[in-house]
């Protein structure tokens, strides 16, 4: 029974029993077709073996393609929600300039004045803690504006006076947003005011 494979040839010696079935009773075949009927059995197994390998290559091609796929997807959906928060930001940003535009229509809640020495732009530590006070206030406002204006006596000349009192303002400006983490939108651009009294750098707040 073990020899009889797929495409061997055979001669079937049958009889016709009661329950209408042939059953054999001698079969024979040839050594050579024994032999080619093995070859082609082997021939087989290494195809459906080479198919199977095949079919698995495939599979795990899909598998990869399919992660590949969700990796695009979930980085469109991150794209897309970056898109959003930067276009809320942009909203945000010029919602603020067109406040920036009317400030004559806000209250000065409070301000804090700094001195510098002549030819000076360094901010002196004692006035940290009252820049910071006024951080604290601002907060418990919702839409507070903080303004910043740097001034420069009337000695020297005009370009100088200008750049003292550019870089007092941005001195001031840094500190409020470096110690007490101002968000840009809620700062406006220091403002250089060039030749003054004694006043060195005023930062009033709007809400």
């Amino acid at each position: 029974m073990a020899a009889l494979i797929p495409g061997l040839r055979v001669q079937v010696e049958a009889t016709h029993n009661g329950q209408q079935q042939w059953v054999a009773t001698k079969v024979r075949f040839k050594e050579n077709d024994f032999e080619q009927a093995q070859a082609i059995q082997a021939g087989l197994h290494e195809t459906r073996m080479q198919a199977q390998a095949n079919e698995a290559e495939l599979k795990q091609q899909a598998d990869a393609l399919a992660a590949q796929n969700a990796a695009l997807k979930e980085q469109q959906a991150a794209l897309n929600r970056q898109q959003q928060e930067i276009a809320a930001n942009k909203a945000k940003i010029a919602a603020n300039r067109a406040r920036f535009g009317q400030l004559d229509d806000y209250y000065i809640l409070d301000e804090v004045i700094v001195l510098f020495g002549n030819g000076k732009t360094k901010v002196d530590p004692k006035y940290n803690p009252p820049l910071l006070a006024l951080v604290e206030k601002a907060k418990t406002y919702n839409g507070y504006n903080i303004q910043v204006k740097g001034y420069a006596s009337s000695t020297g000349s005009t370009e100088v006076n200008h750049r003292l009192s550019e870089e007092r303002a941005g001195n001031v400006s840094n500190i409020l947003l470096q110690q007490g983490h101002v968000p840009l939108t809620n700062m406006l651009a220091p403002g250089a005011m060039g030749e003054s009294h004694q006043v060195a750098c005023r930062s009033p707040q709007t809400p």
